[in-house]
């Protein structure tokens, strides 16, 4: 909708600038463009506004679309139902399966985490700022993407720690159980 209130666009052209956009981080399925436009239409925020030689539809926002758009960009993105993230629930799920070498999850994720921001890293001091608002779109979208894997290593750093702690607490647990364990079995072979 951000994209139809610049200018009206057919779903492939909002598929387009949308990539461009965001450095194709994002691919959209083409399908999910036209679907999720004939929803807006439906729901009166967006409408027709021509049709192309090759039956191409062009789609503009109503005043309700303009609207909404207008409420987006003032309404900041709320953090308290976060999106499912894939890593957490992953590892969540480690810990509770038995028989499954969590440290060795953890240690594959950070080595696929590091190369993914080497990978952004070169990408991002191989873009070339031409000062257009596109670029500047895909530099922010790029820093996210950085941002986000040096905060998955500290965060995976974080887990082998606990891990570690976890470890070391359930051995002095074992023992603290074996050693009351003996001093019963002493105390049976005394009596």
């Amino acid at each position: 909708m951000a994209l139809l209130a610049e200018r009206p666009m057919h779903g492939y052209q909002l598929r387009t600038e949308f990539e461009r956009r965001t450095g194709g981080t994002w691919p959209l399925n083409i399908g999910q463009v036209y679907t999720t436009l004939q929803r807006l239409e439906r729901d009166g925020l967006a409408e027709e506004s021509g049709r192309g030689e090759d039956g191409t539809i062009t789609y503009r926002l109503t005043q309700a679309g303009a609207a909404e758009v207008s409420d987006w960009w003032q309404t900041p993105v709320s953090r308290e139902t976060p999106g499912r993230d894939a890593l957490a629930i992953k590892l969540a799920l480690a810990v509770t399966v038995p028989g499954v070498d969590v440290p060795a999850v953890v240690q594959r994720q950070r080595t696929e985490t590091l190369r993914s921001l080497q990978s952004y890293t070169r990408l991002k001091r191989q873009t070339a700022s031409d000062g257009s608002s596109a670029d500047l779109a895909w530099r922010l979208v790029l820093e996210n993407l950085v941002f986000a894997a040096e905060a998955e290593v500290r965060w995976l750093d974080h887990v082998e720690a606990t891990l570690l702690q976890a470890a070391g607490v359930r051995r002095t647990e074992r023992r603290a159980a074996a050693t009351e364990s003996d001093e019963r079995r002493n105390e049976q072979v005394t009596q």
